[in-house]
């Protein structure tokens, strides 16, 4: 004996199960339970970093708006290599640096490193380079300068060279931070 309405029948009941409301609740749990639970730390950043595009909030005889030929525009970064030494700086930053992917965690050196992992047996920030980082009309100059300002006394500097960047860059790996040799 055959039913003919069998099979639309059981898929019409097969429909009613699957779109009844399902219910499932949400728990706390507690210090032990939640102990056993392992995850992955860290922090995962995206972005999009805007320098300078029309300048520095900065303006006088040196620094100004970027359509004034005559004056630089953009953040500057001055370091020095020596205690009595001239300044490195990067002069005239300006432009938009977007990323995804950027990762920020702390990792244990407890072995590797040709041996010296297992003498560390330390924390250290590691960062993870995201895969993809973009460039929009990013400027930079190069430069040699005597003081780290251009409103300091006897101020000279000389441009090695500029970039322009314009695109993407793909990074790969990690950068981990090791602390100074105190503990």
């Amino acid at each position: 004996m055959t039913f003919p309405y069998a099979v639309p029948v059981l898929s019409l009941s097969l429909m009613v199960v699957l779109t009844l409301p399902l219910r499932a609740e949400m728990a706390p749990l507690g210090d032990e339970a939640l102990s056993k639970v392992a995850g992955q730390g860290g922090i995962y950043l995206s972005g999009d970093i805007s320098i300078n595009e029309m300048g520095g909030p900065v303006e006088n005889a040196y620094f100004g708006r970027c359509d004034e030929t005559d004056k630089k525009c953009g953040a500057r970064f001055a370091y020095r290599l020596k205690e009595d030494g001239g300044w490195m700086v990067l002069d005239e930053i300006r432009g938009l640096f977007a990323f995804e992917g950027l990762t920020l965690r702390v990792r244990k050196i407890d072995s590797g490193f040709g041996g010296d992992g297992e003498l560390f047996d330390r924390d250290v920030i590691e960062l993870g380079l995201p895969d993809t980082v973009r460039f929009t009309d990013v400027h930079f100059k190069v430069a040699a300068s005597s003081t780290a300002r251009p409103t300091d006394p006897g101020f000279i500097q000389t441009d090695i060279f500029a970039v322009q960047m314009q695109g993407d860059v793909i990074m790969q790996g990690n950068l981990l931070v090791f602390p100074d040799g105190n503990p």
